[in-house]
């Protein structure tokens, strides 16, 4: 984990860490948002959610995406704008075509300066920003997303209940 790292959550008495690297056009990490949302409303009193972008290069808008929410970011909107992708993903998830316009409009109907907004999605340093979670997630051997890790663990997850023993393990 980074120090810019984005957390979806960071209580005061944190016991353990939880990171996802994930990608937003990912049809599994999609499906896995309902749990990790469950985690969150499970464990955010205790657990830091941190979320690391490995947006995967046959994913066509995948780091146009990435780019997306952190443009939203620097205007403090990340997670409206992580739950957005998400929400939308079937409306332009495994599109050829680039959907820089339609993720302008996610942003514009969060209220963001898009002065601002163009700006950042188009600022050579974010992509930078998204490459070096990617790095860090090759350093640690993720291939594929979602890919989790627990207190700097590694979690071989198939379903939800895999994460909440891994969570679990570490609040002992």
């Amino acid at each position: 984990m980074r120090e810019n790292s984005h957390r979806l959550s960071d209580p005061p008495e944190s016991r353990a860490t939880f990171v996802e690297f994930l990608d937003f056009e990912c049809e599994a990490c999609r499906a896995a948002y309902p749990a990790v949302e469950q985690l969150r409303e499970t464990y955010g009193d205790t657990v830091t959610f941190v979320v690391r972008y490995f947006p995967i290069p046959s994913h066509a808008n995948a780091e146009r995406a990435a780019r997306a929410v952190e443009a939203a970011a620097q205007q403090g909107r990340f997670e409206a704008m992580y739950q957005r992708m998400y929400e939308t993903q079937a409306q332009w998830g495994e599109q050829q075509a680039p959907m820089d316009n339609l993720f302008r409009e996610f942003a514009a109907g969060l209220g963001l300066d898009m002065t601002a907004y163009d700006a950042a999605y188009d600022d050579p340093a974010t992509l930078e920003r998204i490459r070096a979670d990617v790095a860090d997630g090759q350093a640690l051997g993720v291939q594929g997303t979602p890919t989790f890790f627990v207190d700097g663990v590694r979690v071989e997850a198939t379903d939800i209940s895999d994460l909440t023993d891994a969570l679990d393990a570490a609040l002992r």
